[in-house]
């Protein structure tokens, strides 16, 4: 008996079907059986399931007479289903790499539920990716429940096919769809209430696919009226039984909004009839009124419905109107405020800081507002943050302003000092006299700037010249070696001055390496049998004495790190060829396993991912199950380097700032040609690696059980590195900024690790 059946009516997705079936045959996990339905397709969709049936004897084919329709076309391939759950995949849709295990895991996990609701992400016909509004429901709870247990579940989207039916439960109850447009509502609803034992996987599993045409629920028809004959039926399965009796008010304004929901959207019902539908839905609405019910406007005629809508449109119109008067007298009142302004001097004591577009206060400017607060008092630091609930998350008594706001113009106007990691609005004019500091985000190996303009992929929705333009306001921008220098020069061609300063964010690492802290080297032998190789391997390069630091030991208390773990460190970078930026370069699951006890594995995609559906692929799975800890929305990056022991990262700049630690780092550039070719880079990371590079996940693995991730030629390799990377690096970079570039004073540049000069040919000749 295999442990997943797949039921996959086809009729009409000629073009999508390989992708479909291959998204399903080529999962990790084997023990499945496909049920494929030809529901009479007048295409090539008979051939296409016959030619993957004769070469896969999991695939099996059922060719109806004539077409059923999509809901009956389900229900006849399920007496042929023998597997322990039944999964209904629309042959237009694709399972994501990796699902079908991680589905079996959290049915194991959970004691094999009834029902498993898992999370899926739309994907468009022009390439773009959205993850399901409502992901959080799936990951409130861990334990089995009923529906009203955790009623959230029913506001999921109610499709048949982001669950798993256990099938006995399935047979028991008789479940089948009936035919028509809207069969998954009397199928889904009757399946949830009834379920006993409901689990969620908060993991993205399907991608369901928008389709630019062709989506029958997106088309002009009077078949929309269907969905009153399907409430009935979820209306008849309830009224049969007793127990569910106190679902029916929640049925009744569900379906209302429903069917208002079909009546809003103007693509779905002929204008002829929509007078009818709304008649059709008040009369069911009314017939299925629970006791006490407000019927809202369904209690009236279809004019006075028309009527509100107007009304709604006509007041988003002039609310929108209105927006647009207020916005142009605001910009003409912000004009001339600051013209008045302009005429007044400039605030030699107060700086504007921000970081990460406007998120708070992180990084390079936070090392340098918190070092002027010790050194500089009488400079007044103030935070530009995007919006309340970033001011809300910032430590007691830091001054801030909302950007945009009134205050912030005010505060532009009149400020001396700007300290920024990105470039500030357009909008902002540099008045003369004031100063802007730029502190870049780390030390450059992709391209960037001017330089993008050779790669239009990865510039896509970037604009180059109006970048150049803000950075026309820089007059410092901070370095942390040569090779920044020279990148920096050449990437933004503006009139400013570079300042070797080194990082100030990495002031904290280079103390920690200083004072042996952080996480690697706790004890003789770290890192285990068969992870770690011998005591002391690598000598004082491996990091350093016992304990980690107290910003790393907070993040291994945090998330429950015991103490004595070896934690490897996982920081892949985006890809700009890839769709949504996410690629699995390497099985997380399998990594984690391989890494052995004794050890925990830290994963942190690039920031730009944080938001995104990538974390919805397996990450934050993993992260619930314990196997691996997410940290990607970790909003201090120092933090949980501090934390770790090792560095495992492709082409991410991190390696740069991790470099300053003097721990393992391993470059894992699998996909090196592909992403030079893509993106660029100033330098072949692979020849002039920070450590070992492995190109296969076995030569991967093959470092960490061999003890090779901290061998004498990992410490040699590093130690080369950061002589030209890590060379303006030395602990008092924030102090420098604040002496020479907002006191105006004077400070030894950080030398000691300063190479040979490079030219800017010998060190660009790869660009």
């Amino acid at each position: 008996m295999p442990r997943f059946s797949l039921i996959v009516p086809c009729f009409k997705v000629q073009g999508f079907l390989r992708e479909c079936l291959d998204s399903v045959l080529e999962q990790s996990f084997h023990d499945i059986e496909v049920i494929a339905v030809d529901d009479r397709s007048p295409d090539g969709c008979g051939a296409i399931l016959d030619e993957y049936a004769a070469r896969d004897p999991r695939v099996r084919v059922l060719h109806l007479p004539e077409n059923v329709g999509l809901g009956r076309a389900r229900n006849a391939g399920l007496p042929y289903a023998t597997g322990e759950f039944v999964l209904f995949l629309d042959s237009d849709d694709t399972l994501v790499p990796g699902a079908l295990r991680a589905i079996a895991d959290r049915l194991a996990e959970s004691g094999d539920p009834d029902v498993l609701v898992f999370d899926y992400a739309r994907t468009y016909w022009w390439g773009g990716t959205r993850r399901n509004a409502l992901a959080e429901v799936l990951g409130a709870r861990s334990d089995t429940f009923t529906a009203a247990e955790h009623p959230a579940v029913l506001d999921l989207l109610m499709v048949v096919w982001n669950k798993v039916y256990r099938r006995d439960f399935v047979e028991e109850h008789g479940f089948r769809f009936p035919p028509g447009y809207y069969e998954d509502t009397p199928w889904t609803f009757p399946v949830m209430l009834s379920a006993a034992r409901i689990a969620t996987l908060d993991r993205i599993c399907l991608n369901y696919r928008q389709r630019r045409q062709g989506n029958i629920l997106s088309t002009t028809s009077r078949k929309h009226f269907d969905v009153h004959d399907q409430y009935q039926r979820v209306f008849a399965f309830v009224d049969s039984r007793p127990e569910l009796a106190h679902w029916r008010p929640y049925l009744h304004r569900k379906m209302g909004e429903h069917c208002l929901d079909i009546l809003a959207k103007p693509d779905r019902l002929p204008p002829a009839a929509r007078a009818e539908f709304f008649r059709r839905t008040a009369e069911l609405y009314r017939a299925l009124r629970p006791e006490g019910a407000d019927l809202g406007v369904l209690g009236g005629s279809y004019t006075g419905y028309r009527l509100r809508q107007q009304a709604g449109r006509a007041g988003r119109a002039g609310g929108r109107q209105a927006l647009r008067v207020r916005r142009a007298a605001g910009v003409r009142t912000r004009r001339a405020l600051g013209g008045l302004r302009a005429l007044r001097p400039l605030d030699e004591n107060l700086v504007l800081y921000s970081a990460s577009s406007h998120r708070g206060l992180l990084g390079d400017p936070a090392a340098v507002y918190r070092a002027a607060r010790e050194i500089a008092p009488d400079l007044r630091g103030v935070w530009v943050v995007k919006d309340e609930e970033v001011a809300a998350g910032l430590p007691a008594g830091v001054a801030h302003v909302l950007l945009d706001s009134p205050e912030y113009l005010r505060l532009t106007a009149r400020a001396k000092f700007f300290v920024n990691d990105v470039n500030w609005p357009g909008t902002l004019v540099k008045r003369p006299g004031s100063v802007h500091v730029h502190t870049h985000r780390g030390t450059p190996l992709k391209y960037l700037g001017a330089d993008l303009l050779g790669k239009p992929g990865a510039r896509l929705g970037f604009d180059v010249p109006q970048m150049l333009r803000r950075a026309d306001r820089w007059d410092h921008s901070l370095v942390a070696n040569l090779h920044s220098e020279l990148v920096w020069e050449r990437a933004y061609p503006c009139h400013f001055t570079s300042a070797r300063t080194g990082s100030p964010r990495n002031d904290v690492l280079v103390d920690a390496a200083r004072a042996g802290a952080g996480g690697a080297g706790r004890s003789a032998g770290a890192g285990g049998a068969g992870a770690g190789g011998s005591a002391g391997a690598g000598g004082a390069g491996a990091g350093g004495s016992a304990g980690a630091g107290v910003a790393g030991g907070g993040f291994r208390e945090r998330f429950g790190i015991p103490a004595d773990h070896t934690v490897v460190l996982y920081a892949p970078t985006r890809r700009d060829h890839v769709r949504g930026g996410h690629a699995d370069r390497i099985d997380l699951t399998g990594f984690a396993a391989d890494l052995g006890p004794g050890h925990t594995l830290v994963v942190r995609l690039h920031p730009a991912l944080a938001a995104g559906p990538a974390r919805g692929l397996g990450l934050a799975e993993l992260h619930r199950r314990g196997i691996v800890v997410d940290a990607t929305g970790e909003p201090h990056v120092e933090e949980v380097m501090l934390a770790s022991d090792v560095l495992v990262t492709d082409y991410s700049s991190i390696m740069f700032d991790y470099a300053n630690l003097d721990r393992p780092i391993v470059v894992h550039a699998d996909d090196w040609p592909t992403f030079t070719a893509s993106r660029g880079a100033y330098l072949d990371i692979t020849a002039e690696a920070p450590g070992h590079v492995s190109r296969s996940y076995r030569e991967l693995a093959w470092l960490f059980t061999s003890g090779g991730w901290r061998d004498e030629e990992s410490a040699r390799l590093r130690a080369d590195f950061r002589s030209r990377f890590c060379a303006f690096d030395d602990g008092r970079a924030a102090e420098r900024v604040v002496r020479t570039l907002l006191l105006g004073g004077s400070m030894p540049h950080a030398a000691a690790r300063v190479p040979e000069p490079v030219s800017g040919h010998d060190l660009l000749a790869s660009t």
